[in-house]
């Protein structure tokens, strides 16, 4: 199978900050369940790693994917994922095939979209909300590009390529899309939304819909709604990019 471009983490695994600056990641061995639990087993599958059940149990077959993981990545195998297991994680090439109803955008003969300036034409704004509001609900996968299941980032590609319009896979790479704004009153309905979620850097991602809220891919609940004012995302803020024009 062809190898394709690493694809960041797009997750809401629930990440703490530590000493007020950096990022910690949660700690995960047998017996640990949840949310982040389920993102660890898909990132391992993504990474061609075979787990029988993402159910978000950590249980002997997932501990025998980490303790392998570990092995082929040089980190010392204790079959507990720490910090150095998330980072190699993050940075492991996918094993997936694009989604499956979205082949890239050079395949598409679709021009990616520019870096530095806005992309998306004020007359099409409504339509992108009114697509991205059609796919509410639908799970949180991690890798996933489809209807079938998305992740933060292949959520907007997905959703700005069904209007013309084709932007990178990976969170970090849609940042440098449009104008960067000083602060959330900058934005508009239609902007891209930036978080810092386990380490430094853009690896969440939503669509601004205005009135402080922005519709995006979450783990834990799929594509839904929520406010930047709200008590996990605020201090996650990264920033806005301004892409209408």
């Amino acid at each position: 199978m062809k190898r394709l471009p690493r694809l960041i983490l797009c997750t809401g695994i629930a990440f703490v900050l530590a000493a007020g600056t950096a990022f910690a990641s949660p700690t995960l061995r047998t017996g640990s369940h949840g949310h982040d639990v389920l993102v660890l087993q898909q990132a391992l599958q993504n990474a061609g790693y075979k787990i029988k059940n993402a159910d978000g149990v950590f249980g002997k077959d997932t501990e025998r994917a980490v303790a392998e993981f570990q092995r082929d990545n040089k980190i010392k195998i204790t079959g507990v994922v720490n910090n150095a297991t998330w980072r190699a994680l993050k940075n492991a090439p996918s094993q997936r095939a694009w989604g499956i109803d979205v082949p890239p955008p050079a395949e598409k003969g679709l021009p990616l979209a520019p870096n530095g300036k806005p992309i998306l034409p004020a007359s099409k704004v409504s339509d992108v909300i009114k697509t991205a509001k059609a796919y509410m609900g639908t799970p949180y996968v991690f890798g996933g590009a489809t209807p079938k299941g998305f992740d933060c980032s292949g959520y907007l590609q997905y959703v700005f390529q069904k209007h013309g319009i084709a932007i990178p896979r990976t969170a970090d790479e849609q940042y440098k899309l449009g104008l960067r704004t000083k602060s959330t009153k900058e934005l508009v309905p239609g902007d891209l939304v930036f978080f810092e979620t386990y380490e430094k850097g853009a690896s969440h991602c939503g669509i601004y819909l205005g009135k402080d809220e922005f519709i995006h891919a979450s783990t834990s609940k799929g594509v839904r709604v929520d406010a930047l004012s709200n008590d996990y995302w605020k201090p996650r803020f990264l920033g806005g990019k301004h892409i209408v024009k």
